[in-house]
């Protein structure tokens, strides 16, 4: 039996840099002393969701890999307590600027960054304006509890995201969020599209997903939190609604999962030569 226990951060955050960073730090605390070996905070979880206006000034939040309080925080943190922690960040490199996210591995060192892919545009999510798509593809990692693939926020509304990891060998999933209301419609509630969509990679790709999405009021948002860990059929083996603050924590048998992803077939029936147009501009 092949386990691995895996934990998912859901939190209202400040705007206050080291107020976060203490808030967070204290769940993964709270997570690897339950047994989490791979600990995910929410996207961004360094200040405000920003990108809810447009604005030059907050440019200014950026910072370069090896100087972002939040990642150098999280390697401190993750060698101490001998954890994995995906942490996701605003980045500036040179002139540039990502939604990026730093994969640290249990003896603080980063293992590589993964930047978004996949960049929201509209009220309320002006990402555009502020982020470079990401220019390194999608990725994976080798810890020593199996292969992870993260992806971040919007890319978790894409069936290619998941299915590109899978096949370049995920057993794992994880999406740090930062998704609330939408301020152009106050009767469309996307918490529960926003599930559906995550457990159907889930159930598409036979593999567990695991969520972190914040909570609370900031601006004109109300962050909806339903952070969850999912299994690989998409069930819940732990969730919480949308007030709820703390880590969730699920241990999975990768080995099971692997037996089940055989038995259902999805990747020896693939048909590749068919699938031309998905990589077609419409």
């Amino acid at each position: 039996m092949n386990e691995v226990t895996v934990a998912a951060l859901q939190l209202a955050l400040s705007d206050d840099i080291q107020t976060n960073i203490a808030a967070v730090s204290a769940l993964v605390r709270d997570a690897a002393t339950r047994g989490a070996k791979i600990i995910l905070p929410p996207e961004l979880f360094e200040g405000h969701y920003f990108c809810q206006v447009e604005d030059e000034a907050l440019f200014a939040r950026a910072q370069p890999t090896a100087d972002h309080p939040a990642v150098t925080a999280m390697r401190e943190l993750a060698a101490e307590l001998k954890v994995y922690i995906p942490t996701s960040y605003f980045e500036a490199d040179g002139p540039h600027h990502y939604n990026s996210l730093a994969m640290i591995d249990d003896a603080g060192e980063i293992m590589g960054i993964y930047r978004k892919s996949h960049i929201p545009d509209g009220p309320g999510y002006e990402e555009k304006y502020y982020f470079r798509p990401g220019n390194t593809g999608f990725k994976v990692w080798k810890t020593r509890y199996g292969t992870i693939g993260v992806g971040v926020c919007w890319d978790q509304w894409y069936p290619e995201t998941a299915r590109a990891m899978m096949l370049m060998g995920a057993e794992l999933l994880f999406y740090p969020t930062a998704i609330g209301t939408e301020p152009y419609d106050d009767d469309l509630d996307t918490s529960r599209m926003w599930r559906r969509a995550m457990q159907g990679h889930a159930v598409s790709n036979v593999v567990p997903v695991i969520a972190a999405n914040r909570i609370g009021t900031e601006g004109e948002m109300d962050f909806y939190g339903h952070s969850f860990i999912a299994d690989e059929r998409g069930d819940f083996l732990a969730d919480f609604g949308a007030g709820e603050s703390g880590a969730l924590v699920a241990t999975i048998d990768l080995d099971k999962v692997r037996t089940h992803r055989a038995g259902f077939g999805f990747f020896r029936d693939r048909r590749p030569e068919l699938y031309g147009r998905l990589v077609q501009d419409i």
